[in-house]
This record gives structure tokens, sequence and C-alpha cells, in this order.
């Protein structure tokens, strides 16, 4: 197996596996903000070195507000990963987008309210970092045209709003997001979009929608969601494998210095021990 690791997959709901994934193994590891989701699954595909991770942990058994996304994208920047994949269900908000369509959505809406959304939490180094455009437009680029080449139904661009959960919206919340124009709605590309910016990796999402939400005459339930997913996941899989074939040639990140102007603190003033646990993000923007 290839010892470079560039492309990494997060599989959401529906997703716990990477079929095509040839000579696997499984890593553990561990990072300063606790376990992954579950272990990471290392492999090729075409040739290439490639992270799988089930993001609410294989058997779904984290729900979107316990996810532990700083762990599960520290753990990607660890492995060397680039490109990171991320594939999501989601509800439609617009008649448009129907169930069983696929959405390379273009910009994020947060509307989470108990989650850590930076690495950098704590007194002593101050980060301000640049996510006016959260979803690589490069790889989202890539992302549609392997969708597309699936022969699935896929809308290119549209505002993703992300909700705490675990809970579905309420009538008067579908109908406010409508009202704004949002495209989709679903629970787990925040934090992890933020995240992936703070790392340097292009992030992007193949999101697959499962129902209407709550807007539309049928409510949206667990059993009309998992129905719609088993039909999606297969499609996104497979749009996914043709992604990575697509990434062979791909630069190194665009994102890979988004940092470099984002630290405030100046150097002289940063503990030995935040030096120390974040070097992993940020150790090549301090002078020695």
């Amino acid at each position: 197996m290839t010892d470079s690791i560039r492309i990494g997959v997060i599989g959401g709901s529906g997703v716990y596996d990477l079929p095509g994934l040839s000579q696997t193994r499984e890593v553990q590891i561990d990072t300063p903000f606790g376990p992954p989701s579950d272990n990471y699954i290392l492999g090729e595909i075409d040739g290439q070195g490639v992270a799988f991770l089930a993001r609410h942990g294989r058997g779904h058994f984290i729900s979107p507000t316990h996810l532990n996304s700083r762990a599960n994208i520290w753990g990607f920047k660890k492995l060397g990963v680039e490109y990171l994949i991320s594939m999501n269900a989601c509800g439609s908000l617009q008649e448009a987008y129907e169930p069983g369509h696929i959405v390379i959505p273009d910009q994020l809406f947060d509307r989470t309210r108990l989650r850590p959304l930076t690495f950098f939490d704590e007194p002593g180094l101050v980060v301000h970092p640049s996510v006016a455009d959260p979803l690589c437009p490069t790889l989202s680029g890539i992302l549609y045209q392997a969708v597309a080449a699936t022969g699935k139904k896929v809308h290119r661009g549209g505002e993703f709003v992300i909700i705490e959960g675990p809970r579905f919206s309420t009538r008067a919340e579908s109908r406010v997001f409508r009202s704004l124009g949002f495209a989709i709605i679903g629970m787990t590309a925040i934090p992890e979009a933020f995240l992936a910016r703070e790392a340097g990796l292009s992030y992007a999402i193949i999101a697959h929608v499962t129902d209407y939400d709550v807007w539309h005459e049928e409510p949206v339930t667990v059993e009309m969601v998992i129905r719609t997913l088993q039909g999606n996941a297969a499609a996104a899989q497979q749009a996914t494998l043709h992604a990575i074939a697509l990434l062979r040639d791909a630069p190194p990140s665009p994102y890979a210095n988004a940092l470099e102007n984002a630290i405030i603190t100046s150097p002289a003033k940063i503990p030995a021990a935040l030096r120390e646990k974040y070097a992993l993000l940020v150790g090549n923007y301090w002078p020695g």
C-alpha cells in the first residue's frame, strides 16, 4: 500500500464503509481533543492512498451534537490528508431538490448551538481564520463532475443550513429557512468545514437528499430518511470513487497555508505548551 494518504473521505448517515478500497488496514489515532469517531480505514483506490472514517461510528452510535469533529479532522491532518470529501444526508428546502437528488453546496449557514467551532479555544493563541467561502470550489467542481458521471440528478451550488439536532425542524423553522433561500438542511457539516480550513484541508460536500424536511405535506420521519438513504448511499459512494480518480493529478491543497495571516498573537507571547499542542496545524508559521 502507498505510504502517501492525500485523500480523505468521511461517511455520513448510511455510509459506513467505502467499497473499492483495497489493501485496507485500520489505524487508531490519538489527538489532543480525544478519540475520533472510529478507527480510520486506510487503503488504496486507483493507486492512490485514501483514508476513510465513519462520522457517526460504524453502527451509527454518535449523534450530531456529540461528534468529536475536532478529533476527526485532526486525525485526517495527522495522516497527511489534503483533500477531504464529506458525504452528508440532508433534507430539501426547495421543491426542485427532490429526495434522491444529490447536491454539491457552495455555502454554509450555522445554526448550531452546542459545539466547539474551532481548534483554538483557549487563552494564549488567537486565530481568526477566513471562511467566507467555506467549501473548496476546486474540490466541489470535481465532485459535481463525478456525480454527473453516475447519471444521478445533481445540483451544483446552494446554501446548506446546519442545525444542532438531533431533532428535526419545526414547521416554523423550516418555513423561515425556506424564506431565507436556503437549499438544503443538515446537522454535521459544521464545524467540520471550519475545522478543515483551520487544518489547511480542501473540504467539499456530496449531500444526498433524503426528504423534503417538514415544510412539505408529508412530515419527515426516520423511516423515510432510511428508505431514501439506502438508494442514495450507493450513488454517493460510486461518485466518491470517481472523484478520487479525478484527484490523481491534483496540486497541493490551495488551503495549505490558510492560517498564514490569521494568527494574531505575537509568537513571543504564545506559551510553550500551546506551541507544542498546535504544532501540527501552525508550527510551520512560527520561527524556530
